[in-house]
């Protein structure tokens, strides 16, 4: 018996460590979990579309996860919750379509060239930062449509969209990674329903299972993390990934 295990298992564990160090990261920062797993989907093979379908696949549980253990940290802000949510779904539902009919992600390389740029202004936010005065932001609605849109349209961008764009106009750290990790759940699972709808469950790959495993295990950490770091550490660290994260995109869709 553990002989025919043993194959499952050693192919399923790098999918399930990076699907841990992808949450934990995703969970503490409010983006990342989506950029990380579709690149590394695409990498070794994965056409855009399902990649981006079984990341979403995998992001209905580990969403799920996160967002019941930022309720439970009182991490949420549910004025805000609610004015992201239908807009996202909308943005999330059309980009499904675009995404399994044409290429979608021509625009990819613009879309991180931008989030670079607000990366360097929320590390330069960051480092000004004295004492934290947070206000409640205003342009939330549009945002949602865009980020749930370039979410499933191109991976990756409901939260490196949304929570930096939050932040930008002076949301509460805690709060933006918070709320933008719990609505991310409805936004996953419309997604899903739309992939499966347009591919079918051909779509999910392999390396899905893997990566619920390590997200799931991973979730109830990243929102412990985010109560617990300071807003000026915080605000630095989002800035830092999101400039990362978004050369790389760059590079990998120039090469």
């Amino acid at each position: 018996m553990f002989d025919a295990i043993a194959p499952l298992v050693a192919s399923l564990l790098p999918f399930i460590l990076i699907g841990f160090a992808a949450q934990i990261i995703d969970g503490a920062l409010g983006m990342a979990f989506g950029v990380i797993s579709q690149t590394l989907l695409m990498s070794i093979g994965v056409p855009p579309a399902s990649a981006s379908a079984s990341v979403h696949l995998v992001e209905v549980f580990t969403t799920g996860a996160s967002g019941t253990s930022h309720i439970l940290h009182r991490n949420v802000d549910w004025g805000l919750f609610r004015r992201l949510v239908p807009f996202g779904i909308a943005g999330g539902v059309v980009g499904a379509y675009l995404l399994s009919s044409i290429d979608a992600s021509v625009a990819r390389p613009f879309v991180m060239a931008y989030l670079a740029v607000i990366g360097v202004l929320l590390l330069y936010r960051a480092i000004r930062l004295g004492q934290p005065r947070f206000e409640d932001p205003k342009t939330t609605r549009p945002l949602a449509l865009i980020g749930g849109f370039l979410d499933a349209a191109g991976g990756g961008g409901w939260g490196p969209v949304v929570t930096s764009n939050l932040l930008i106009q002076g949301g509460d750290p805690r709060r933006v990674v918070g709320t933008v990790n719990t609505a991310e759940f409805l936004l996953a699972f419309s997604v899903s329903i739309a992939f499966i709808v347009s591919l079918g469950v051909a779509a999910f790959t392999v390396a899905t299972l893997g990566l619920i495993i390590g997200g799931v295990l991973a979730a109830p950490l990243g929102a412990l993390l985010v109560k617990r770091i300071r807003p000026r550490l915080l605000l630095a660290t989002v800035a830092v990934v999101l400039i990362a994260t978004s050369l790389y995109s760059i590079v990998q869709a120039l090469a």
